[in-house]
């Protein structure tokens, strides 16, 4: 099924999209209510768009964005025409027309927490790393700085709420769920947390979760009490493929995680930190690593290996984003 699955790695694209013209793809952004055009964040070449499932890109805000690495995009929940970009250095931009036109989200680096944020890789600068939009309320976003800080906005980035002193310092990923208003889940690089107020408080249940440097949080699209988390013991054994070791663990309500050892999908020694996202029916989640791309519709009991086939091999890539506009 062409674009049930689009994933970008670091350096490669798959069968479903041509060959990219662009190295360092950093983001992915798609919607299944227009499952033919993607967004791609990248380091070069800013934001790009494909309206025909990947065939061809097109370079979108090259003056008010500049030459920033886009590091992360997302569907705004108002319209599949809002599209909402972070960068490097940290900056929010929004879209209201598909890309065609932008409007920066001044303030972001004013909030009195934003002298302390800083990328360890480098230190000298920060970026944002994740966009959360809120379903049930459209000014309400969540936006995770690498490192330093998960921030909020309720009035669509007029101004800017900083981080709360229960919520974590390196969020990597979120995921809300139309079902649960006020709900939001955290993976991130001081462990995993979760929100029921709207981001007021965060919980940071852990028992059972023995790796705690956590990348991807998704949650059953029909079952927002099951969670899942990709983690590793720290960055190096999450993202490098030659010193990898990554799990995936599970969480049912409030009860303790429990990783997913032998259910079909290899995980551990030689495996880069899963990148994790919801389907589009019940039971069903999506996960891709440098050994491929996984399915479950058992709320992740087990897994089959979708059969893809890759440009290049995965097996020295680390995937960067996974969008469902379709299930498979």
């Amino acid at each position: 099924m062409r674009n049930a699955l689009l994933v970008v790695s670091e350096e490669s694209t798959p069968a479903v999209m041509s060959r990219l013209e662009a190295s360092n793809l950093d983001c992915l952004a798609a919607a299944p209510a227009v499952p033919d055009r993607l967004f791609v964040g990248t380091s070069e070449h800013g934001v790009l768009r494909s309206v025909d499932g990947g065939a061809t890109f097109e370079r979108l805000g090259a003056e008010a964005i500049g030459p920033a690495m886009v590091t992360a995009v997302a569907i705004g929940t108002r319209s599949p025409d809002e599209l909402w970009v972070g960068t490097e250095p940290s900056r929010v931009y929004q879209s209201t027309d598909a890309g065609e036109s932008w409007t920066e989200k001044s303030g972001l680096t004013d909030l009195p927490s934003a002298s302390e944020w800083s990328f360890p890789p480098r230190p000298q600068t920060h970026h944002v790393r994740w966009i959360e939009p809120d379903p049930y309320d459209p000014d309400h976003l969540y936006v995770g700085i690498e490192a330093g800080a998960l921030v909020q906005t309720h009035d669509g980035g007029e101004t800017w709420e900083d981080r709360r002193p229960t919520a974590r310092r390196d969020s990597h990923s979120m995921t809300t769920h139309p079902e649960l208003p006020g709900h939001a889940w955290v993976a991130a690089g001081d462990g995993y947390a979760e929100t029921r107020n709207g981001g007021a408080s965060w919980d940071k249940p852990q028992e059972g979760l023995d790796h705690r440097y956590c990348w991807s949080v998704a949650v059953d699209p029909a079952d927002p009490s099951c969670a899942l988390v990709s983690a590793a013991h720290d960055a190096r054994s999450a993202h490098t493929p030659e010193t990898a070791e990554s799990y995936i663990y599970w969480r049912q309500g409030g009860g303790r995680w429990q990783r997913l050892d032998n259910r079909g999908m290899p995980m551990g020694e030689g495996i880069v930190r899963p990148q994790l996202a919801a389907g589009l029916t019940p039971g069903t989640l999506y996960a891709a690593t440098n050994n491929g791309l996984y399915r479950t519709g058992d709320q992740g009991e087990s897994w089959s290996k979708i059969d893809v086939a890759w440009d290049n091999s995965l097996t020295a890539q680390t995937p960067r984003g996974l969008a469902i506009v379709s299930d498979v």
